[in-house]
């Protein structure tokens, strides 16, 4: 099922984003943890890769393995970094061959070590080019990532407002956003990109939080902030202690009640390949789900 059916009705939509681990242990780990996701019954599973492309294969064949050992809707990322028009051509193909009907387009942050993006040899520079390719291309739903707080290299929000039309215009049928901790932040973006003429579904990013510091690395490289009453209450305890992540998952479930309780169309959780913690977030929220 493509995304605009996936969103079509007025049942809310739970979406999981995960990783190809790097060790056989690891794999093993994530299936075990995808049981528990399945029990909730998620529209679809996407599947990151790393820097520069580095897990580009690893990432089809994850994504493969979980559309037949899960048997859920299973998406794939595709993004700019390192990666010629050929290549771009392969990744779909191959994501074709494999009964992929989605997709999620971005540009890709910098390789490590590099503080400016560089499109590779005969590839794109922006995901709007990248988000072209592919609707010329294939008949993929195609997803692309919205940045509640402004991506980290436009310092103009308003600009990176008309960065994401020009995405839409160019194809997109859906927009996930970047991970976030202050609500105000989401509403503000999606009143702006409503007026702004985007009228694709805008899916909140929620990653949980169970270890702070490992959080604030992730949010220091993103362009993300944390409210300071969350960090006052994650640092009451000690990092990845217990207490800990029962207060970042606290926080979770009520960032949530309150975003589903303003209309939004579903929740996109980001797993870091935790799926327990996962389904605790979803358990507390089955009033809605």
């Amino acid at each position: 099922m493509k995304f605009d059916q996936m969103y079509q009705s007025d049942e809310l939509v739970l979406s999981v984003e995960i990783f190809p681990p790097k060790t056989e242990k690891g794999v093993r780990l994530l299936f075990e943890e995808l049981e528990h996701i399945k029990r909730h019954q998620p529209a679809f599973i996407s599947v990151t890769y790393g820097a520069g492309g580095s897990t580009r294969q690893r990432t089809l064949d994850l994504v493969k393995a979980v559309r037949h050992r899960i048997d859920i809707e299973t998406v794939p990322h595709l993004t700019c970094v390192g990666a010629s028009q050929s290549d771009l051509s392969t990744f779909l193909d191959d994501a074709e061959a494999q009964g992929a009907e989605n997709i999620v387009a971005l540009r890709g942050d910098p390789p490590k070590g590099e503080t400016v993006f560089r499109p590779a040899a005969d590839g794109f520079g922006h995901a709007n080019e990248l988000v072209a390719f592919i609707r010329q291309r294939t008949d993929f739903g195609i997803a692309v990532a919205g940045y509640p707080e402004g991506h980290q290299e436009c310092k103009d929000w308003q600009k990176d407002i008309a960065y994401l039309k020009q995405k839409v215009d160019a194809g997109a049928d859906l927009v996930l956003t970047q991970l976030f901790y202050d609500n105000t932040a989401f509403f503000r973006f999606r009143e702006a990109a409503v007026q702004a003429g985007i009228h694709v579904p805008i899916v909140p990013g929620i990653l949980p939080i169970v270890k702070f510091k490992q959080v604030q690395r992730i949010t220091a490289l993103c362009g993300a902030t944390i409210p300071d009453q969350l960090t006052t209450r994650l640092i009451a305890y000690p990092d990845d202690s217990h207490d800990q992540k029962e207060a970042g998952l606290a926080y979770a479930v009520e960032q949530c009640q309150e975003l589903l309780d303003d209309d939004v169309p579903g929740l996109h959780i980001f797993s870091l390949n935790n799926g327990h913690i996962t389904s605790r977030l979803v358990n507390a929220l089955s009033d809605y789900f």
